[in-house]
Protein backbone atom coordinates (compact mmCIF):
# COMPACT_ATOMS: atom_id res chain seq x y z
CA UNK A 1 0.00 0.00 0.00
CA UNK A 2 1.40 3.24 -1.25
CA UNK A 3 0.78 7.22 0.18
CA UNK A 4 1.96 10.22 -0.32
CA UNK A 5 3.10 11.37 3.40
CA UNK A 6 6.15 11.93 4.39
CA UNK A 7 7.83 8.34 5.19
CA UNK A 8 10.50 7.15 7.90
CA UNK A 9 13.17 5.19 7.58
CA UNK A 10 13.65 2.32 10.18
CA UNK A 11 17.28 1.47 10.12
CA UNK A 12 17.65 -2.32 11.17
CA UNK A 13 20.69 -3.37 12.55
CA UNK A 14 20.85 -6.15 15.83
CA UNK A 15 16.83 -6.42 15.06
CA UNK A 16 16.65 -8.44 11.92
CA UNK A 17 13.02 -9.25 12.69
CA UNK A 18 9.61 -7.50 12.39
CA UNK A 19 7.95 -9.18 15.50
CA UNK A 20 8.65 -7.99 18.60
CA UNK A 21 10.27 -5.06 16.88
CA UNK A 22 9.49 -1.58 19.10
CA UNK A 23 11.82 0.30 15.89
CA UNK A 24 9.59 -0.95 13.40
CA UNK A 25 6.34 -1.21 15.38
CA UNK A 26 6.59 2.87 15.91
CA UNK A 27 7.35 3.69 12.51
CA UNK A 28 4.59 1.88 10.74
CA UNK A 29 2.50 3.64 13.26
CA UNK A 30 3.38 6.86 12.54
CA UNK A 31 2.92 6.23 8.52
CA UNK A 32 4.51 5.40 5.58
CA UNK A 33 8.22 3.17 6.11
CA UNK A 34 11.59 2.70 4.45
CA UNK A 35 13.51 -0.30 5.90
CA UNK A 36 17.58 -0.15 5.24
CA UNK A 37 20.42 -2.00 6.54
CA UNK A 38 23.82 -0.13 6.29
CA UNK A 39 27.30 -2.66 6.15
CA UNK A 40 29.39 -0.55 8.01
CA UNK A 41 32.48 -3.19 9.44
CA UNK A 42 35.00 -0.24 9.62
CA UNK A 43 32.33 1.48 12.45
CA UNK A 44 32.13 -1.45 14.40
CA UNK A 45 34.89 -2.39 17.51
CA UNK A 46 35.82 -5.91 15.91
CA UNK A 47 35.15 -6.27 12.31
CA UNK A 48 32.38 -9.43 11.98
CA UNK A 49 33.84 -12.80 12.02
CA UNK A 50 33.34 -15.11 9.13
CA UNK A 51 30.94 -17.01 10.49
CA UNK A 52 28.83 -14.04 11.51
CA UNK A 53 28.68 -12.78 8.13
CA UNK A 54 27.33 -16.42 6.75
CA UNK A 55 24.59 -16.10 9.70
CA UNK A 56 24.04 -12.65 8.36
CA UNK A 57 24.07 -13.47 5.06
CA UNK A 58 21.15 -15.66 5.63
CA UNK A 59 19.47 -13.90 7.66
CA UNK A 60 19.11 -11.03 5.46
CA UNK A 61 17.70 -12.51 2.74
CA UNK A 62 14.87 -14.26 5.52
CA UNK A 63 14.50 -10.77 6.78
CA UNK A 64 13.76 -9.28 2.66
CA UNK A 65 11.34 -11.52 1.88
CA UNK A 66 9.55 -11.23 4.73
CA UNK A 67 9.69 -7.77 3.97
CA UNK A 68 8.73 -8.06 0.52
CA UNK A 69 5.50 -10.35 1.75
CA UNK A 70 4.49 -6.92 3.28
CA UNK A 71 5.34 -5.02 0.19
CA UNK A 72 8.22 -3.45 1.19
CA UNK A 73 11.65 -3.41 -0.36
CA UNK A 74 14.76 -3.53 2.14
CA UNK A 75 17.23 -1.23 1.01
CA UNK A 76 21.15 -2.25 0.96
CA UNK A 77 23.61 -0.19 1.56
CA UNK A 78 27.56 0.19 2.49
CA UNK A 79 29.89 2.58 4.33
CA UNK A 80 29.72 5.36 6.42
CA UNK A 81 26.14 4.87 8.02
CA UNK A 82 25.45 8.79 8.57
CA UNK A 83 26.46 9.36 4.67
CA UNK A 84 23.70 6.66 4.00
CA UNK A 85 21.36 7.60 6.55
CA UNK A 86 21.58 11.95 5.27
CA UNK A 87 21.77 10.49 1.71
CA UNK A 88 18.25 8.09 1.90
CA UNK A 89 16.55 10.95 4.19
CA UNK A 90 17.00 13.42 1.60
CA UNK A 91 16.09 11.30 -1.24
CA UNK A 92 12.29 10.63 0.25
CA UNK A 93 12.01 13.75 2.45
CA UNK A 94 11.89 11.56 5.69
CA UNK A 95 11.74 13.48 9.08
CA UNK A 96 12.43 10.63 11.31
CA UNK A 97 14.82 7.49 11.36
CA UNK A 98 14.05 4.87 14.11
CA UNK A 99 16.30 2.23 15.29
CA UNK A 100 16.93 -0.02 18.24
CA UNK A 101 19.74 0.37 19.96
CA UNK A 102 22.77 -0.97 20.21
CA UNK A 103 25.07 -0.74 23.44
CA UNK A 104 28.53 -1.79 21.82
CA UNK A 105 31.13 0.99 22.74
CA UNK A 106 31.49 2.49 19.07
CA UNK A 107 28.34 2.02 18.18
CA UNK A 108 27.04 4.03 21.27
CA UNK A 109 29.38 6.58 20.14
CA UNK A 110 28.35 6.50 16.39
CA UNK A 111 24.49 7.11 17.67
CA UNK A 112 25.14 9.83 19.57
CA UNK A 113 26.96 11.45 16.52
CA UNK A 114 23.73 10.28 14.03
CA UNK A 115 21.45 11.66 17.00
CA UNK A 116 23.54 15.07 16.91
CA UNK A 117 23.87 15.35 13.42
CA UNK A 118 20.08 14.40 12.39
CA UNK A 119 19.40 17.49 14.97
CA UNK A 120 21.38 19.71 13.57
CA UNK A 121 19.11 19.16 10.16
CA UNK A 122 15.70 19.43 11.54
CA UNK A 123 15.24 15.46 11.82
CA UNK A 124 14.42 13.05 14.47
CA UNK A 125 16.29 10.11 15.68
CA UNK A 126 14.10 7.76 17.79
CA UNK A 127 15.94 5.07 19.62
CA UNK A 128 14.15 1.72 21.56
CA UNK A 129 15.39 -1.22 23.67
CA UNK A 130 14.68 -3.81 21.41
CA UNK A 131 17.59 -6.18 22.14
CA UNK A 132 17.44 -6.48 26.02
CA UNK A 133 14.71 -7.29 28.54
CA UNK A 134 16.25 -4.11 30.75
CA UNK A 135 18.62 -0.97 29.66
CA UNK A 136 21.98 -1.42 31.18
CA UNK A 137 21.25 2.27 32.62
CA UNK A 138 18.25 1.52 34.77
CA UNK A 139 19.81 -1.37 37.00
CA UNK A 140 22.32 -0.04 39.83
CA UNK A 141 23.45 -1.18 42.79
CA UNK A 142 22.15 0.08 46.43
CA UNK A 143 25.64 2.54 45.82
CA UNK A 144 24.44 3.98 42.86
CA UNK A 145 27.17 1.86 41.06
CA UNK A 146 27.23 -1.07 38.85
CA UNK A 147 26.85 -4.68 39.80
CA UNK A 148 29.90 -6.50 39.14
CA UNK A 149 28.68 -9.91 40.23
CA UNK A 150 25.58 -11.83 38.66
CA UNK A 151 23.12 -13.09 41.09
CA UNK A 152 22.44 -9.92 42.95
CA UNK A 153 22.20 -8.32 39.30
CA UNK A 154 19.77 -10.74 37.96
CA UNK A 155 17.65 -10.54 41.19
CA UNK A 156 17.63 -6.71 40.62
CA UNK A 157 16.32 -7.06 37.10
CA UNK A 158 14.07 -9.60 37.69
CA UNK A 159 12.45 -7.28 40.48
CA UNK A 160 12.30 -4.81 37.91
CA UNK A 161 11.52 -6.37 34.71
CA UNK A 162 7.80 -7.79 33.77
CA UNK A 163 7.71 -10.02 30.37
CA UNK A 164 5.44 -7.50 28.24
CA UNK A 165 3.45 -8.87 25.05
CA UNK A 166 5.49 -8.91 21.95
CA UNK A 167 4.68 -6.08 19.33
CA UNK A 168 2.62 -7.77 16.99
CA UNK A 169 3.03 -7.19 13.03
CA UNK A 170 0.88 -4.30 12.14
CA UNK A 171 -1.94 -4.79 10.16
CA UNK A 172 -1.57 -1.91 8.23
CA UNK A 173 1.95 -1.27 6.68
CA UNK A 174 2.69 1.37 3.91
CA UNK A 175 4.84 1.33 1.40
CA UNK A 176 6.46 4.65 -0.65
CA UNK A 177 6.21 4.42 -4.75
CA UNK A 178 9.97 6.26 -5.13
CA UNK A 179 11.94 3.97 -5.96
CA UNK A 180 15.39 4.24 -3.79
CA UNK A 181 19.20 3.17 -5.23
CA UNK A 182 19.91 -0.19 -3.23
CA UNK A 183 22.45 -2.87 -3.33
CA UNK A 184 21.79 -6.62 -3.23
CA UNK A 185 22.80 -8.82 -0.83
CA UNK A 186 25.23 -11.01 -2.38
CA UNK A 187 27.25 -7.42 -3.10
CA UNK A 188 27.98 -7.47 0.43
CA UNK A 189 30.46 -10.15 0.17
CA UNK A 190 29.37 -11.75 3.57
CA UNK A 191 30.27 -15.41 1.85
CA UNK A 192 33.63 -14.84 1.56
CA UNK A 193 34.71 -18.24 2.61
CA UNK A 194 32.18 -20.18 0.16
CA UNK A 195 33.16 -23.75 1.14
CA UNK A 196 32.91 -23.03 5.08
CA UNK A 197 29.14 -21.10 4.32
CA UNK A 198 28.14 -23.96 2.53
CA UNK A 199 29.14 -26.16 5.40
CA UNK A 200 27.71 -24.06 8.13
CA UNK A 201 24.32 -23.95 5.97
CA UNK A 202 23.44 -27.51 6.48
CA UNK A 203 23.52 -27.21 10.36
CA UNK A 204 21.11 -24.71 11.01
CA UNK A 205 17.61 -23.10 9.80
CA UNK A 206 17.78 -19.59 9.49
CA UNK A 207 14.58 -18.37 8.07
CA UNK A 208 12.78 -15.97 10.29
CA UNK A 209 10.24 -17.74 12.52
CA UNK A 210 12.33 -20.44 13.07
CA UNK A 211 13.47 -19.17 16.17
CA UNK A 212 9.80 -18.77 17.37
CA UNK A 213 9.13 -22.23 16.64
CA UNK A 214 12.36 -23.13 18.59
CA UNK A 215 11.27 -21.68 22.08
CA UNK A 216 7.85 -22.89 21.59
CA UNK A 217 9.60 -26.74 20.74
CA UNK A 218 12.24 -26.32 23.82
CA UNK A 219 9.64 -25.11 26.39
CA UNK A 220 7.36 -28.48 25.69
CA UNK A 221 9.84 -30.68 25.61
CA UNK A 222 13.29 -29.88 27.01
CA UNK A 223 12.75 -27.07 29.61
CA UNK A 224 12.42 -30.01 32.62
CA UNK A 225 15.33 -31.20 31.92
CA UNK A 226 17.42 -28.61 31.36
CA UNK A 227 19.67 -27.95 34.47
CA UNK A 228 20.78 -31.32 33.78
CA UNK A 229 20.88 -32.00 29.69
CA UNK A 230 22.21 -28.91 29.60
CA UNK A 231 25.71 -29.61 30.41
CA UNK A 232 25.91 -32.98 28.09
CA UNK A 233 26.96 -32.32 24.28
CA UNK A 234 25.89 -35.30 23.38
CA UNK A 235 22.49 -34.44 24.35
CA UNK A 236 20.41 -32.47 22.41
CA UNK A 237 19.42 -30.72 25.72
CA UNK A 238 20.22 -26.45 25.01
CA UNK A 239 17.77 -24.49 22.81
CA UNK A 240 20.84 -23.50 20.57
CA UNK A 241 19.28 -19.62 20.64
CA UNK A 242 22.03 -17.57 20.44
CA UNK A 243 22.95 -16.92 17.36
CA UNK A 244 19.12 -16.15 16.83
CA UNK A 245 19.51 -13.92 19.62
CA UNK A 246 22.63 -12.46 18.39
CA UNK A 247 20.71 -11.01 14.74
CA UNK A 248 17.55 -10.41 16.59
CA UNK A 249 15.62 -12.88 15.02
CA UNK A 250 13.95 -13.34 17.90
CA UNK A 251 14.05 -10.75 21.10
CA UNK A 252 14.66 -11.72 24.69
CA UNK A 253 11.68 -10.10 25.62
CA UNK A 254 9.60 -12.60 23.42
CA UNK A 255 11.81 -15.55 25.28
CA UNK A 256 10.67 -14.12 28.34
CA UNK A 257 7.03 -13.92 27.67
CA UNK A 258 6.80 -17.02 26.42
CA UNK A 259 8.65 -18.69 29.28
CA UNK A 260 5.85 -17.07 31.31
CA UNK A 261 2.44 -18.14 29.77
CA UNK A 262 4.54 -22.06 29.59
CA UNK A 263 2.97 -23.06 33.06
CA UNK A 264 5.94 -24.17 33.95
CA UNK A 265 6.43 -23.66 37.76
CA UNK A 266 8.99 -21.42 39.26
CA UNK A 267 10.06 -20.39 35.55
CA UNK A 268 11.48 -17.22 37.04
CA UNK A 269 13.78 -18.66 38.74
CA UNK A 270 15.14 -21.15 36.50
CA UNK A 271 18.44 -21.94 35.26
CA UNK A 272 17.04 -21.43 31.34
CA UNK A 273 15.91 -17.97 32.06
CA UNK A 274 18.88 -17.04 33.92
CA UNK A 275 21.43 -18.05 30.71
CA UNK A 276 19.53 -15.20 29.21
CA UNK A 277 20.62 -12.84 31.88
CA UNK A 278 24.09 -13.90 31.82
CA UNK A 279 23.57 -12.88 28.36
CA UNK A 280 21.74 -9.45 29.59
CA UNK A 281 25.24 -8.97 32.22
CA UNK A 282 27.35 -9.32 29.62
CA UNK A 283 25.89 -6.28 27.85
CA UNK A 284 25.29 -4.44 31.18
CA UNK A 285 28.95 -4.92 32.14
CA UNK A 286 30.29 -4.30 28.40
CA UNK A 287 27.90 -0.73 29.02
CA UNK A 288 29.34 0.06 32.20
CA UNK A 289 32.69 -1.26 31.72
CA UNK A 290 33.33 -0.87 27.97
CA UNK A 291 37.02 -0.93 27.79
CA UNK A 292 36.62 -4.61 29.12
CA UNK A 293 36.41 -5.43 25.52
CA UNK A 294 40.05 -5.34 25.18
CA UNK A 295 40.84 -5.23 28.99
CA UNK A 296 40.36 -7.40 31.52
CA UNK A 297 38.41 -5.80 34.47
CA UNK A 298 40.43 -6.82 36.99
CA UNK A 299 43.68 -4.77 36.82
CA UNK A 300 45.95 -6.81 38.04
CA UNK A 301 45.14 -9.14 35.40
CA UNK A 302 46.95 -6.66 32.84
CA UNK A 303 50.33 -8.24 34.62
CA UNK A 304 49.95 -11.57 34.04
CA UNK A 305 52.64 -13.50 32.09
CA UNK A 306 50.93 -14.75 28.99
CA UNK A 307 52.94 -16.84 26.90
CA UNK A 308 53.16 -16.19 22.95
CA UNK A 309 53.85 -19.89 21.27
CA UNK A 310 52.26 -20.01 17.74
CA UNK A 311 52.72 -23.76 17.51
CA UNK A 312 50.41 -24.56 20.71
CA UNK A 313 47.63 -22.49 19.31
CA UNK A 314 47.55 -23.72 16.21
CA UNK A 315 47.27 -26.75 17.63
CA UNK A 316 44.39 -26.03 20.25
CA UNK A 317 42.20 -23.53 16.92
CA UNK A 318 42.75 -27.27 14.83
CA UNK A 319 40.88 -29.81 17.74
CA UNK A 320 45.21 -31.49 17.76
CA UNK A 321 45.57 -31.13 21.78
CA UNK A 322 45.45 -35.26 22.69
CA UNK A 323 42.50 -33.64 24.95
CA UNK A 324 39.53 -35.31 23.52
CA UNK A 325 36.89 -33.37 24.60
CA UNK A 326 38.74 -30.18 23.95
CA UNK A 327 39.51 -31.33 20.14
CA UNK A 328 35.98 -32.52 19.96
CA UNK A 329 34.69 -28.96 21.11
CA UNK A 330 37.13 -27.46 18.40
CA UNK A 331 35.94 -29.41 15.74
CA UNK A 332 32.59 -28.83 15.86
CA UNK A 333 33.17 -25.33 16.32
CA UNK A 334 34.85 -25.43 12.94
CA UNK A 335 32.39 -27.30 11.25
CA UNK A 336 29.19 -25.86 12.37
CA UNK A 337 29.74 -22.70 13.64
CA UNK A 338 28.70 -23.23 16.74
CA UNK A 339 29.73 -25.23 20.42
CA UNK A 340 28.20 -26.66 23.04
CA UNK A 341 28.51 -24.10 26.34
CA UNK A 342 29.62 -26.76 28.33
CA UNK A 343 32.52 -27.41 26.22
CA UNK A 344 33.30 -23.93 25.52
CA UNK A 345 34.68 -23.82 29.06
CA UNK A 346 36.67 -26.33 29.36
CA UNK A 347 37.90 -25.28 26.25
CA UNK A 348 38.61 -21.72 27.21
CA UNK A 349 40.24 -23.05 30.28
CA UNK A 350 42.25 -24.98 28.53
CA UNK A 351 44.17 -22.15 26.25
CA UNK A 352 44.23 -20.13 29.35
CA UNK A 353 45.23 -22.11 32.21
CA UNK A 354 46.94 -25.17 30.39
CA UNK A 355 48.76 -23.10 27.29
CA UNK A 356 48.91 -20.11 29.65
CA UNK A 357 47.88 -18.07 26.25
CA UNK A 358 45.85 -14.64 26.56
CA UNK A 359 42.86 -14.62 26.92
CA UNK A 360 42.28 -12.60 24.37
CA UNK A 361 43.49 -14.47 21.16
CA UNK A 362 41.02 -16.91 22.36
CA UNK A 363 38.53 -14.36 21.86
CA UNK A 364 39.52 -13.63 18.70
CA UNK A 365 39.12 -17.15 17.75
CA UNK A 366 35.93 -17.70 18.95
CA UNK A 367 35.25 -13.48 17.22
CA UNK A 368 36.08 -15.84 13.50
CA UNK A 369 34.21 -18.89 13.68
CA UNK A 370 31.21 -18.72 15.93
CA UNK A 371 28.12 -17.83 14.73
CA UNK A 372 26.65 -16.51 17.60
CA UNK A 373 29.74 -14.34 18.15
CA UNK A 374 28.03 -11.67 20.25
CA UNK A 375 30.72 -9.18 21.30
CA UNK A 376 29.21 -8.87 24.98
CA UNK A 377 28.81 -12.90 25.48
CA UNK A 378 32.27 -13.59 23.89
CA UNK A 379 34.05 -11.22 26.67
CA UNK A 380 32.14 -11.67 29.28
CA UNK A 381 33.13 -15.52 28.85
CA UNK A 382 36.81 -15.65 28.46
CA UNK A 383 37.33 -12.83 31.04
CA UNK A 384 35.13 -15.46 33.05
CA UNK A 385 37.39 -18.47 31.87
CA UNK A 386 40.84 -16.70 32.49
CA UNK A 387 39.82 -15.46 35.73
CA UNK A 388 39.67 -11.81 35.26
CA UNK A 389 36.39 -10.30 34.59
CA UNK A 390 33.17 -10.22 36.83
CA UNK A 391 32.23 -12.58 38.79
CA UNK A 392 34.91 -15.03 37.24
CA UNK A 393 35.95 -18.20 37.70
CA UNK A 394 38.60 -18.62 40.79
CA UNK A 395 42.14 -18.74 38.19
CA UNK A 396 43.16 -21.33 40.47
CA UNK A 397 39.94 -23.22 39.64
CA UNK A 398 41.29 -25.18 36.58
CA UNK A 399 39.34 -27.72 34.50
CA UNK A 400 40.42 -30.93 33.96
CA UNK A 401 39.85 -32.01 30.48
CA UNK A 402 39.76 -35.59 31.02
CA UNK A 403 37.85 -35.65 33.96
CA UNK A 404 35.36 -33.20 32.50
CA UNK A 405 34.88 -35.65 29.66
CA UNK A 406 34.09 -38.62 31.81
CA UNK A 407 31.50 -36.80 33.94
CA UNK A 408 29.74 -35.20 31.08
CA UNK A 409 30.61 -37.76 27.83
CA UNK A 410 30.81 -40.79 29.97
CA UNK A 411 29.87 -42.34 27.05
CA UNK A 412 32.35 -40.99 24.57
CA UNK A 413 29.56 -40.33 21.95
CA UNK A 414 30.19 -36.77 21.57
CA UNK A 415 34.13 -37.80 21.33
CA UNK A 416 33.47 -39.53 18.55
CA UNK A 417 30.97 -38.06 16.56
CA UNK A 418 33.67 -35.26 16.02
CA UNK A 419 36.55 -37.37 16.09
CA UNK A 420 36.65 -40.00 13.39
CA UNK A 421 40.23 -41.02 14.49
CA UNK A 422 38.78 -42.38 17.77
CA UNK A 423 35.94 -43.73 16.28
CA UNK A 424 37.22 -47.48 17.38
CA UNK A 425 37.70 -46.31 21.15
CA UNK A 426 35.11 -47.27 24.06
CA UNK A 427 34.93 -45.64 27.60
CA UNK A 428 37.16 -45.47 29.45
CA UNK A 429 39.97 -45.66 26.76
CA UNK A 430 38.80 -42.95 24.68
CA UNK A 431 39.27 -40.57 27.20
CA UNK A 432 42.95 -40.53 27.49
CA UNK A 433 43.83 -43.09 24.06
CA UNK A 434 47.45 -42.03 24.19
CA UNK A 435 47.42 -44.98 26.43
CA UNK A 436 46.15 -47.60 24.30
CA UNK A 437 46.85 -46.40 21.09
CA UNK A 438 49.67 -48.55 20.42
CA UNK A 439 47.98 -51.76 20.87
CA UNK A 440 46.99 -53.26 17.45
CA UNK A 441 43.47 -52.72 17.96
CA UNK A 442 43.41 -48.90 18.95
CA UNK A 443 45.59 -48.48 15.96
CA UNK A 444 45.24 -44.41 15.30
CA UNK A 445 46.62 -40.94 14.07
CA UNK A 446 44.94 -38.92 16.96
CA UNK A 447 48.03 -37.29 18.82
CA UNK A 448 48.84 -37.90 22.28
CA UNK A 449 49.30 -34.74 24.56
CA UNK A 450 50.52 -31.85 23.83
CA UNK A 451 50.98 -30.78 27.33
CA UNK A 452 50.49 -32.49 30.95
CA UNK A 453 47.56 -31.98 32.69
CA UNK A 454 49.48 -31.88 36.21
CA UNK A 455 52.65 -29.95 34.86
CA UNK A 456 50.31 -27.10 33.22
CA UNK A 457 48.26 -26.99 36.56
CA UNK A 458 51.53 -26.19 38.50
CA UNK A 459 52.73 -23.70 36.04
CA UNK A 460 49.63 -21.93 35.93
CA UNK A 461 49.10 -21.33 39.34
CA UNK A 462 52.85 -20.03 39.41
CA UNK A 463 51.91 -17.70 37.14
CA UNK A 464 48.75 -16.94 38.82
CA UNK A 465 51.26 -16.27 42.26
CA UNK A 466 52.73 -13.31 39.95
CA UNK A 467 50.46 -11.05 39.98
CA UNK A 468 48.87 -11.51 43.74
CA UNK A 469 52.50 -10.51 44.54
Amino acid sequence: MATSASPSIVWFRKDLRLEDNPAFFNAVKKGPVVPVFLWSPNEEDYSTGSASKVWLYYSLLSLKKQLESYGLNLIIRKGDSLKNLLEITASISAKVVYSNKRYEPSSIKKDQEIASKLKDIGLEYKTFNGNLIIDPEVVLNKSNLPFKVFSPFWKKCLSVAEPSKPLPIPNKIISIEKKIKSLEIRDLNLREKEQWALKINNYWDFNNGFAQKKINSFLENNFNGYCETRNFPSIDGTSKLSPYLHYGQISPNQIFYELSKSGHENWKSSQFLAEIGWREFGYYLMFHFPNTINEPLRNEFNKFPWIKNDLLFESWKKGITGYPLVDAGMRELWETGWMHNRVRMVVASFLVKHLLIDWRKGADWFWDTLVDADLASNTLGWQWSAGCGADSAPYFRIFNPTTQAEKFDSDGNYIRRWIPELKDFKAPNIFQPHKYKNELFFNTSYPDPIVDHSESRKKALLAYGEIKK
